[in-house]
């Protein structure tokens, strides 16, 4: 066994830190108050080509994996930018370029790979709708063959990143989850023409307001008579399960490392405070009841960073990494939020002002144990698919 990072994670972590190293914990906050994409961050990472890790090199990129991505997501993250702001780097990277790369026809690479590699296009994930919520095989929104074309009709939400995107990777059921036999039958995953599609009134979308992450907005996405071309299936028709598991699982473990980044960021943000607020003649992490909790959250995010490079490392090998992933996940989360509530109690009254960074990393934080999916159906999947408990539905 070997825990040392190889060469290229290394090369990540210091290249993406330099980037990162321009932009401080103000940039970040300005950009959340101010609602507004982090333009320059993007273009500086897109110039070092940080987004093209995961694209092949014949198509431009850096031929990396999943491990690789999971440094650069961690590492941006704990810059500053924290869990909501990371996020912007999960939506290409991650969702696209390393989809298609693995499930991509040829002619679907070289035509959205080397885009992708210098940031010319993004993309955006669309799997969530409003009657389905985390029961992702009872989603209902339909894509049925006419001729040459799928036509799409129905609705999802929290769709994050539309308003930039260029492509979609849409989830769809080509048989109702009524008729499908097993039920992961009949899913089939399409990539769309944003603003194709948008220019044609066949896809609109509504910015949903939100309390936190307001750097990369979320929207409710309609579909109406959209026409997706049969060529633009991403995989096998009625087998879009195959390439859904290989989103979501990168999905779990890139969120996770933007919630550990969190974590790391919080700590470093109470710690210091501990170090420098003075009460009763003595600076206040000389107390326990202060001390220890900044302590714990300490190994917390080791041993979330654990899970996290194992369950990429699987990824990459093919390996099967679905209960790494969410042991991942679910460690990294509850990392961040535990870090950003023993953040905010050392700061005592002042983590109500807007001063300190504390509030945006605890509504980021927060986030973490609800989405991508909530930690109640992490542990159901821990409990049936690993310890063999009935199931509760």
């Amino acid at each position: 066994m070997d825990f040392t990072l190889p060469d290229s994670a290394l090369a990540v972590q210091r290249g993406v830190g330099a980037v990162c190293a321009r932009y401080d914990m103000d940039y970040w906050q300005r950009c959340e108050t101010d609602k507004r994409w982090p333009e320059e961050a993007w273009r500086d990472l897109a110039a070092g080509g940080w987004l093209g890790l995961a694209v092949p090199e014949e198509y431009g990129g850096g031929g990396q994996g999943l491990l690789e991505l999971t440094v650069a997501t961690e590492t941006l993250s704990a810059s500053g930018a924290a869990g909501g702001s990371a996020f912007t780097y999960v939506l290409t990277p991650g969702f696209g370029a390393l989809t298609v790369a693995r499930h991509g026809t040829p002619e679907q690479k070289r035509r959205l790979l080397p885009a992708l590699a210098t940031g010319e296009i993004e993309t955006c994930f669309a799997l969530t709708e409003p009657d389905a919520g985390s029961n992702s095989l009872a989603i209902t929104t339909r894509a049925r063959r006419d001729g040459g074309d799928f036509v799409v009709d129905g609705q999802k939400v929290w769709i994050t990143g539309v308003q930039r995107a260029s492509w979609m990777l849409l989830v769809t059921r080509t048989i109702p989850a009524a008729e499908a036999r097993p039920r992961t039958n009949g899913l089939t995953v399409l990539l769309v023409d944003v603003k194709e599609a948008v220019a044609a009134g066949t896809l609109s979308y509504r910015p949903i307001p939100k309390m936190g992450a307001n750097t990369t907005p979320s929207n409710t996405v309609f579909f109406d008579g959209l026409r997706v071309p049969a060529e633009n299936v991403l995989g096998e028709v009625d087998r879009g399960a195959l390439v859904l598991w290989d989103i979501l699982n990168p999905e779990r473990v890139l969120l996770g490392a933007a919630a550990l980044g969190g974590a790391e960021v919080a700590l470093r943000v109470g710690v210091a405070y501990a170090k420098e607020r003075e009460v009763f003649g003595r600076p206040i992490g000389a107390n326990q009841s202060i001390a220890f909790p900044l302590a714990r959250v300490k190994a917390q995010i080791e041993l979330a960073r654990l899970m996290l490079y194992k369950a990429a490392w699987s990824f990459d090998r093919h390996l099967p990494c679905g209960t790494e992933a969410n042991i991942a996940k679910l460690a990294a989360s509850q990392a961040a939020w535990e870090a950003a509530d023993a953040a905010f109690q050392t700061h005592g009254g002042m983590a109500y002002s807007l001063e300190y960074p504390v509030a945006r990393l605890l509504t980021d934080a927060r986030i973490g144990k609800i989405a991508p999916v909530t930690e109640e159906l992490l542990l159901n999947h821990l409990a049936t698919q690993v310890l063999g408990l009935p199931r509760s539905f």
